[in-house]
Parts: structure tokens; sequence; C-alpha cells
């Protein structure tokens, strides 16, 4: 453990579990680590109070798991493209007791299932290409390449996930997305254009507009 550790793979891959609110969860190197600054998604679900969440690009299920722990009445639909994190997620939610109100499913937003959803949440990729070569290596060689570069601007997947959605979706009530350190007000301004009127954002303990919530 400790040889791995001095080439700079991650404790969290090692020990194989992280913590996440009130859970510990099982992962891997198919799945990002989850942290701190993510559980805002979880506190605007508290907030909010849904009756069903849609948690797209669930990776190792961490938010949808906490959700569905912390709010006993919810359903939760986790989603994701890769098979991969999705078998780790439910995995999770097998360990964990949660099967019967988290379901996870295997596609992209425009597969969603019938129904509707008082709250989307996501924490997509928002790292840009330029971005990459200058994060530490515990990220750069062992997370998932996939789950943290977006593209070019860092902003392409939340773009394509309101495509997606076809604008304001009649089936969502509400958006809460984690971003990047510079991204709230562009991201702000995106879901604007998309037809959605209420825009905020909550900064996570370092004081960055870490999350944006749109209704």
């Amino acid at each position: 453990m400790v040889r791995r550790r001095i080439r700079r793979e991650p404790v969290a891959y090692i020990l194989g579990r992280k913590g996440f609110r009130r859970l510990e969860l099982l992962v891997d190197r198919r799945v990002l680590i989850p942290r701190p600054e993510t559980e805002l998604l979880v506190e605007v679900a508290l907030e909010l109070a849904p009756e069903a969440v849609i948690d797209v690009g669930t990776g190792s299920g961490a938010i949808a798991l906490a959700i569905a722990d912390e709010l006993p009445d919810v359903r939760v639909t986790g989603i994701d493209t890769s098979l991969d994190p999705l078998r780790v997620a439910q995995a999770n939610c097998d360990r964990l007791g949660l099967a019967d109100r988290v379901d996870f499913v295997s596609g992209g937003v425009s597969s969603l299932p019938d129904g509707r959803f008082n709250l989307l949440v996501a924490n997509l990729p928002y790292v840009s290409e330029g971005e990459w070569g200058s994060l530490q290596p515990e990220i750069r060689e062992y997370e998932p390449r996939e789950a943290l570069v977006a593209g070019q601007t860092g902003l392409e997947a939340i773009e394509a996930l309101l495509a997606d959605l076809g604008g304001r979706d009649p089936r969502v009530g509400a958006i809460a997305l984690e971003v990047g350190a510079a991204q709230a007000d562009s991201t702000a301004g995106l879901m604007r254009t998309a037809g959605y009127e209420e825009v905020g954002t909550r900064d996570d303990l370092a004081g960055i507009a870490r999350v944006v919530v749109a209704r």
C-alpha cells in the first residue's frame, strides 16, 4: 500500500472505499473518486425535498445513493453511458440496501424513463483540455479521463445535457449542476438561454460558486 501511494495512486483506490456524506462507497479506477464539494448537490436535494430525482452521469452512484439515504421517501434513477461505472454503482446500491428506491440505467438523457422528475442533478465532466496537464498526478494518472475532461472549453458536457433536454424539459422541475471554479456565470447563462428563469448558485467551503441551480 505504501509503494502504491509513493507512485501517487489515490488513497481511495488503494483502500477501495471513500466516504461521502453518511455513506462509505466502494470505488476503483472505473469511477471518479467522490469529492466533498459534490455533497452540495445532495444539500440542494434536501432543500427542495423532491419525490423523484434523476442523477446524470452517476459514476459510483455517490449522489444518487446519498440522496436516497437522506430522503427516505424519494425515488432516484441514476443513468450513465458507460457500463463499468454502473456496475460499481449497483454494487454500492446493493451493499447499502437501497435497491428498493434507486435504479441504475444505461443510457443518456435522451433515454430518460417516462415520468416527471422533480430534480435533475449531475456532476458532469467540466475540465478543459488545456487544464488536464496541470492536474495532480493522482488525478491525471489514475482517475478516468472521460469522467473529467469535457473538451476545449470545459462546458461541452453541460451544453450537451441542455441540448439533449431540448431546453426546459417539462418532465424536469429543477436542475442542479456541479461546475468548475470559473464556470458558474457561463453555466447560468446557458440555463437562462434554455428557458429557465430562476437561476442561482451555491458556494462550496472555499467560497467558490460550485453548483448552479435552475428552476
